[in-house]
């Protein structure tokens, strides 16, 4: 592995985010920030990735992970101080270091690749992703001098008019020659209206030094956007699903409507899936080949095999065969495992159940800490009745039992294979292999009775 290394700022607070959650921490397409841009470096070239934390350093350290080794910046001083908190590991190495930002979570290891390729390439000492953009508030400006060279990086608070009028924006991402970026960080002071000790003031230092500063202007300007409030957010979620999506159809996935359709950044889904209007797939899901999936549905860390169909319906944590049939509005609620050829139809509600191959519960039924064999018929209403108030409780039905309508099966009990329940009966008892169970009191009419209940109304 080459002589590379990352640094990613992730200390801020993020004040303008208004919120109790770390600004790094704040979810895109269902992933933080930081966890975004961690993972795009780690598929780039580095020998070692720091991250600098600073507020929530341990909450944002534990999504970091085992990726990247956490330095804790006691005070925010600037973005120099921030790089200067890996001098102890960093100083005295040779080899190109790349500064990124953990609220840009846009940026692509092909960006970063080729900044820091474009640096190696020149022997420069610097190279700085740069961008030219329409409205450049708020934005450092990357002032040239005559040959067109980079003279300076000036800060939006101390620019003054003429230079406010450039277009051209430091997008706050640099590829250094690493022993000369730490030897200039040094000498770097807060003489500004922050005072902050910026990191730009070393690509002014390498100039005065009479080194070369390259830059490299991107033609994607959304990835290198920060986060820094609600809206940035929003614009950056929209961003990110805009690409994943992109992709999903490029790879052979039919979305209806891409504008409409709601995919996490980690799900993975198979060729030939059609994914209907209002779809959310969030988590680490996967789902198979040749799927049909919404409208409306809402599926969550979820396995999906080939030729599903879900229809309207709500899924969480649980794993789902090939062919199977679900919905409309069914529930599969987490730890639930539904296999081949299986249904469960209209207002199913599933938990913590495993359902065998070909087994239907077409509609109206409940099944909870539930295990049902093969070619098993869940009649309609049928309830596992697995709560006592205090623990939970199991139902076992055998392969190719018939359950029939409105029946309570009251836990814990075995239905054999081949077994029968007859509509309307409580189980409270085993039944065997191949029985005929009812459970039910006999029916007494009592002719006129209802006259004398007056319950009917005049009119």
């Amino acid at each position: 592995m080459s002589n590379r290394y990352a640094i990613i700022l992730a200390a801020g607070k993020g004040t303008r985010m208004k919120s109790k959650l770390y600004k790094v921490l704040h979810q895109v397409c269902g992933k933080p920030m930081i966890r975004h841009v961690v993972d795009e470096t780690r598929k780039a070239d580095f020998s070692k990735l720091y991250v600098i934390v600073g507020h929530g350093a341990d909450a944002v350290a534990a999504t970091v992970g085992n990726e990247g080794e956490c330095l804790l910046q006691k005070e925010q001083l600037g973005t120099g101080h921030a790089v200067l908190q890996a001098a102890d590991q960093l100083a005295d190495v040779d080899g190109t270091t790349v500064v990124l930002n953990g609220d840009t979570p846009l940026i692509t290891h092909q960006t970063i690749e080729k900044l820091m390729r474009i640096q190696e390439e020149q022997a420069a000492a610097a190279a700085v992703l740069t961008a030219m953009v329409d409205d450049p508030t708020g934005y450092g400006r990357i002032i040239r001098d005559e040959s067109g060279n980079v003279a300076k990086i000036v800060e939006e608070k101390d620019a003054n008019s003429d230079e406010k009028r450039v277009k051209e924006i430091n997008t706050g991402i640099y590829s250094f020659d690493n022993r000369k970026l730490f030897r200039l960080l040094k000498q770097v002071t807060n003489n500004n209206a922050q005072g902050e000790y910026y990191l730009p003031d070393v690509i002014s230092l390498l100039v005065q030094s009479s080194e070369k500063v390259t830059v490299y202007t991107t033609e994607h300007f959304e990835e290198t956007v920060g986060v820094n409030d609600r809206i940035q957010l929003a614009a950056a979620g929209k961003y990110m699903q805009e690409r994943i999506n992109r992709n999903m159809m490029e790879n052979g996935v039919t979305l209806i409507d891409p504008d409409s359709t709601y995919l996490s950044a980690e799900c993975t889904i198979g060729k030939d899936t059609i994914i209907y209007p209002g779809t959310v797939v969030t988590g680490a899901s996967h789902i198979g080949n040749g799927c049909i999936i919404g409208p409306h549905s809402q599926i969550k860390n979820c396995a999906v095999g080939d030729e599903t169909e879900i229809d309207q319906s709500v899924l969480e944590d649980s794993w789902i065969g090939s062919q199977v049939q679900i919905g409309p509005f069914a529930h599969i609620r987490p730890l639930s495992k539904i296999h081949d050829q299986a249904k469960v139809g209209n207002f199913v509600e599933v938990k913590n159940t495993e359902i065998g191959e070909r087994s239907k519960a077409s509609h109206l039924t409940y099944l909870g800490d539930a295990t049902l064999g093969k070619d098993v018929n869940m009649g309609c209403g049928t309830i596992t009745v697995n709560y006592d108030g205090k623990n939970k409780f199991a139902t076992k039905i055998g392969d190719g039992a018939f359950i029939g309508c409105n029946a309570n099966l009251i836990a814990p009990v075995t239905i054999g294979d081949g077994a029968f329940v007859a509509a309307g009966s409580t189980i409270t008892k085993s039944v065997n292999d191949n029985a005929l169970a009812i459970a039910r009191s006999r029916q007494t009419n009592k002719e006129d009775y209802a006259l004398k209940l007056n319950y009917r109304v005049n009119h």
